[in-house]
Formats: structure tokens, C-alpha cells, sequence
């Protein structure tokens, strides 16, 4: 009876984590994720969507001795020869930095800087790694005797080959001043230290009928519920991972993002025709603390969102790249073009200053469609007027 009770579970090999590994496939079942979890000791891998163990005899063996008694193990994939599984080529290891004790303490010296300036955990950990790099570069030269030099030395020799951005490289040097400034010993003049103009790169956005089209070929409904509330409420990937089910307020139609980018909570909208699909997914999915998890408890992990985010569109036929930012950027342009006030739109996105919600008018196009080109005003006159030897056509037919 037992061994009809729990599915099938297919075995698998191959290549996760650098390292070769036992997947583990079988339809979703509480008493069979337990013994897999409990006595095989097995990970869940959220990309893969299986189980893993690592690969050995011995793994195997116990996978087989546990399993046998409670269903059925299909093996017949692990005759697949291990040539046509390994990579054919495996990326080169990052070079690691090499450090001297005194550097690490000066690294961890910066690191409680920052946070006792109380800079987010992303900022430190972005600031922590340029200027680790920076130190490695540096070769053990004396805090005293670094200076502005060396900064663009640093930029000009990693920076400009690696083409790091215009963005990476205002951070590294706002990780430098902040540097400079808790050691006022060294010879890094602040005031000559300057970043490089921002760059004025437009959003990309996706057209009404191409988001339609997204949200309508993401069949999971997991996902579906996902990429519906990032276009529809214009959350940030980090705000919508961390949502809590608390914060979600269905009668009043409003998600309340706490703490999201800059320390700052905000309300959003919660459309009204995303709630049907919420309530499904609550229903299917019963998620204990975020709206979105990973395991019970937990939080979803971001690089998973991209991953689904490319297969749907790939299955819609959407060419551009597109990444969650983008359906942030197509919310906050549909907005627009649908008369809706940038002071408000700023309000929902979050917004510091109105320069940064300004971006939008630049790409929102119902204004730039009322405006006619002096071409078409031209041959407009021209086609009134009764004159036959001024009307004609520009493609000469």
C-alpha cells in the first residue's frame, strides 16, 4: 500500500555547485520530501526545482536503501555516460585577493564606519568589496602614503579594462572619500577626488500589450502572482522579496513597503483585478510569513525571479532584455500616459526627488504622439492645396 501511496522518484546525475550531484525528482508529497530531507539529508534547490545529494556510492546506496521500501526509484537516467554531463568547459576560479592580516583589520575598521554611519547592508557590502579590491591592488603600501594617484591608477588599470559603468565607478570613489575621511592620515585629497558624470541612460519599458501578454504565458501560478503585483504595485525586486503577509491589506487595497531603499515606508496600490489571482495563490500556496517563499518561513530568492522572468518571455515573444526593474519602469510609464500626476507617481515609487520620476516623461509617449513632425505638416498643406503639381508622395510612386 505504501508503495502506491508515495510518487515515483526519478534519479538523476549532474553538475550543481561546481561539484557533481544526485537529483532527486518526484511529485510534490509531505511523507516523501521528509524522508529525502530527514534521513537522506538532501537540499532543495529552488533554481533546479529536485532535491540534491552529492554524488557517491555511498549517497546512492542510502538513496536506494531509504527510498525502496516506501515507492518506486527510477535509475534508468544514471546510465547517462558522464562525458555528456560535465561541462566541456568550467569557468576559471576568481582570482583571490591576497591580504595581510593589517589589511583585514583595516577593512574590518572600514566596514564598522559605515555601519555606524548606518548605510544599508547593501551599500557596506558593495564598499567593503571596492575597497577590499583597492587594498589587494595596493600591494601593502601604507595607509599615509596613498593618494589620489593611486586612486586612478586603481581605475585605470581594473575599471577601464573590465568597462565596469559610469554607476560602479561614482560608487567606488563615494567608497573612497568615506575611506579617506576615517583616515584624514592619508594623502587622498577629497575635494580633487571627483566621480564622473552620471550617465543619462533612458528606461526600458515594455508596451501595455507586451505586459498582457508576460503575465498571461507565465503558467506557474506562483510566478504569475509574482510578476502581476511587480508591474501592478511598481515594487523593487528587494521590496517585493521581502513583503511580509502582515503588510498586505486586501480590504483597503494597499501593500505597505516598509523600510524599502533610502529607509523610507510608502503605500502602493493593490489593483483590483490582481486580487482574484492573489486570493488563488493563497489558496494554492499558503505562504506563513512573506507573499512569496522559498520554503515555509522563508524568503524567495531574487535570482530566481530573473530566471522565471526570461522564460516568460521568451514564451510571449518579448526580444528586448527585460528584468524586474523593467516592469517597475513600464508601471511608472503607463502611469504617465494614462494622466496620472508625477508628484503622485513619485509618491508610489518612492522617489527621493522628482528629477528621478521626471526620467519617465522622456520615454511615455502620449504627449510625443499628439506632436506632429514639420514633414507631415508640410505635405498635409500641401494635399490641401489644389495645386495637382504639388501633390505627391515621398516614396516617388
Amino acid at each position: 500500500m505504501t508503495h502506491k501511496l508515495l510518487p515515483t522518484v526519478t534519479l538523476k546525475r549532474g553538475v550543481y555547485k561546481n561539484k557533481v550531484q544526485l537529483f532527486l525528482h518526484f511529485k510534490y508529497n509531505n511523507a516523501l520530501i521528509a524522508l529525502v530531507k530527514g534521513l537522506l539529508g538532501a537540499w532543495w534547490s529552488v533554481s533546479l526545482k529536485c532535491w540534491y545529494v552529492l554524488d557517491s556510492a555511498t549517497n546512492l546506496q542510502r538513496i536506494l536503501t531509504v527510498l525502496e521500501t516506501h515507492t518506486r526509484v527510477d535509475t534508468q537516467a544514471l546510465l547517462t555516460p558522464m562525458s555528456t554531463i560535465l561541462p566541456k568547459k568550467v569557468a576559471a576560479p576568481k582570482k583571490k585577493r591576497l591580504l595581510t592580516e593589517a589589511d583585514k583589520d583595516t577593512l574590518r575598521m572600514y566596514v564598522r564606519y559605515l555601519e555606524g554611519k548606518r548605510l544599508s547592508k547593501s551599500t557596506v557590502s558593495t564598499y567593503f568589496t571596492y575597497m577590499a579590491d583597492f587594498i589587494a591592488f595596493l600591494q601593502q603600501k601604507p595607509i599615509e602614503t596613498i593618494n589620489n594617484r593611486d586612486v586612478a591608477l586603481f581605475i585605470e588599470t581594473v575599471f577601464v579594462p573590465k568597462k565596469y559603468s559610469i554607476s560602479t565607478h561614482r560608487q567606488f570613489i563615494s567608497a573612497v572619500k568615506l575611506f579617506a575621511a576615517l583616515h584624514p592620515t592619508c594623502q587622498i585629497n577629497n575635494l580633487e577626488l571627483t566621480r564622473p558624470k552620471k550617465s543619462r541612460i533612458l528606461p526600458s519599458v515594455l508596451s501595455k500589450e507586451e505586459v498582457i501578454a508576460l503575465i498571461r504565458c507565465t503558467k506557474n501560478l506562483k510566478h504569475r502572482a509574482i510578476l502581476a503585483l511587480i508591474y501592478s504595485s511598481g515594487l523593487r525586486i528587494g521590496e517585493l522579496i521581502g513583503l511580509e503577509l502582515k503588510n498586505i491589506s486586501i480590504d483597503r487595497k494597499q501593500v505597505l513597503i516598509q523600510n524599502g531603499k533610502g529607509r523610507k515606508d510608502r503605500y502602493v496600490l493593490l489593483a483590483n483585478h490582481f486580487l482574484p489571482l492573489l486570493q488563488n495563490y493563497f489558496l494554492t500556496y499558503r505562504p506563513v510569513r512573506y507573499f512569496v517563499e522559498g520554503s515555509p518561513g522563508t524568503q524567495y530568492s531574487a535570482s530566481s525571479v530573473r530566471k522565471f522572468l526570461q522564460r516568460s518571455c521568451s514564451a510571449a515573444g518579448i526580444k528586448q532584455h527585460v528584468t524586474p526593474h523593467t516592469l517597475r519602469h513600464s508601471f511608472a510609464t503607463h502611469l504617465l500616459e494614462n494622466g496620472v500626476g508625477l508628484r503622485y507617481i513619485q509618491e508610489l515609487l518612492g522617489h527621493a526627488k522628482p528629477e528621478t520620476t521626471m526620467i519617465y516623461t522622456h520615454v511615455a509617449t502620449k504627449d510625443l504622439l499628439s506632436i506632429q513632425s514639420p514633414l507631415d505638416t508640410i505635405l498635409l498643406s500641401l494635399t490641401k492645396d489644389d495645386k495637382p503639381e504639388q501633390n505627391f508622395l515621398l516614396s516617388g510612386k
